[in-house]
């Protein structure tokens, strides 16, 4: 019941790199077109013998061997998705498989861009109760998978990868490191973002989910700093879903966050749904823009029009 903090993060991309100049040998587009609307540079596509859960694999991997934990220390797998082909076994089941996790509670959680945040929260919630003491929660999408890459104003968005954070629960005494979580969503917008079809192809309504962005969003992200017991001037590092830089840089500023690191991953990773917060969130941790005890707002937000975010410590 004392709380929980992450003690350790990784993250993981695919080797092959689209430039928008490959893209544009695709379909009708330019590199100038491409970054003057979204400012994405390139994306890492995963390979047909790379599925979502060795993705997750991989990045849950990183954080286990950052943290020093050997995987019979995990007795909770938290796998946020929204691109698993298969229903059973879930990616939660198949990643502890491929990590050698012996007997963890493993689900899935599918809140699309929104994921990563819903399951830490999760996770939060779950050690807090006592029901686990350590959690591995991993983003993992392989967008690519579900892009049509004949519609220019949804191919240039899309990439792969995973990011993953090992939480564990405090002790008596020790300061909680994940903040409350703010979540909810607007189902009546349910429809502006999109997975489905046979096979099952990624569509929005893009200037919808803009303006609900920019413009519904600021509020619920100060919310969540207030829950935390802070101003957004205090933050040390701010991560919002890595969905479009049009729409990062400007709710970034009306957050207020005036002090902060923003996390602008999406130039050179794409739009990777739920691997887009834990994996920006790992490149600041490793390339030392952000510090140990650093107070970060992680905020998710897109698919199913859902949102979640929480202010949490740096590992």
């Amino acid at each position: 019941m004392h709380g929980s903090r992450i003690a350790a993060v990784g993250h993981y991309q695919p080797a092959k790199i689209l430039t928008n100049e490959d893209l544009a040998g695709i379909v009708d587009t330019s590199d100038e077109w491409i970054r003057s609307r979204v400012g994405i540079r390139t994306r890492h596509i995963a390979g047909p013998q790379e599925p979502v859960d060795e993705l997750a694999a991989h990045a849950g991997g990183k954080a286990l061997a950052a943290a020093g934990l050997t995987p019979d220390a995990v007795d909770l797998v938290l796998v946020a998705t929204s691109t698993a082909i298969d229903r059973s076994p879930n990616m939660a089941a198949r990643v502890a498989a491929r990590l050698g996790i012996p007997s963890p509670a493993a689900m899935d959680i599918n809140v699309v861009c929104a994921g990563f945040t819903h399951a830490l929260a999760t996770a939060d919630h779950t050690l807090r109760a006592g029901a686990a003491t350590r959690a591995l929660v991993i983003g993992a999408d392989k967008m690519s998978e579900v892009t049509d890459w004949t519609d220019r104003t949804t191919c240039v968005l899309t990439g792969d990868g995973a990011g993953a954070a090992v939480v564990e629960a405090c002790g008596p005494g020790q300061e909680p490191g994940i903040g409350p979580v703010l979540w909810g969503s607007v189902p009546g917008m349910g429809n502006a973002v999109r997975i489905e079809g046979t096979p099952p192809r990624f569509a929005q309504e893009g200037q919808s989910v803009y303006r609900w962005a920019t413009t519904q969003l600021p509020p619920l992200a100060r919310a969540a700093c207030e829950r935390a017991g802070l101003t957004p001037a205090d933050l040390a590092g701010v991560v919002l879903h890595q969905a479009n830089l049009r729409i990062i840089e400007p709710l970034a500023e009306r957050i207020g966050a005036v002090n902060a690191v923003v996390a602008r991953d999406v130039v050179d990773s794409g739009n990777t749904s739920a691997g887009s917060i834990p994996m920006a969130l790992s490149k600041l941790v490793e390339r030392g823009e952000l510090r140990s005890g650093d107070p970060v707002l992680l905020f998710g937000f897109g698919g199913n029009l859902s949102y979640a975010g929480q202010v949490v410590r740096c590992p």
